[in-house]
């Protein structure tokens, strides 16, 4: 049972970090300096770099580096998804 949790939850969190990185891809280079934040490509290479580490390094949604790729995808769509 803990170990369906444990994949469940890591497909979950993968899918925020896939949506935040798609997200950032397709959103205009101005919104980014409108609602200053880091530039796009700033943010298209840590989130890129979050997506990798998850897939290839640590799957496991308790890890080290999948926690820090959490944490960074939510301040993304916090800051640019979220309201003004």
């Amino acid at each position: 049972m803990q170990g369906n949790l444990s994949l469940v939850l890591a497909f979950v969190l993968l899918a925020v970090k896939v949506f935040a990185l798609v997200d950032c891809a397709v959103r205009d280079q101005a919104q980014f300096s409108h609602r200053d934040t880091l530039p796009k490509n700033t943010w298209l290479v840590i989130l890129g770099l979050a997506v990798l580490a998850t897939i290839f390094v640590d799957f496991s949604p308790l890890g080290l580096l999948s926690l820090i790729g959490t944490v960074a995808a939510l301040v993304y769509l916090a800051q640019l998804r979220g309201s003004n």
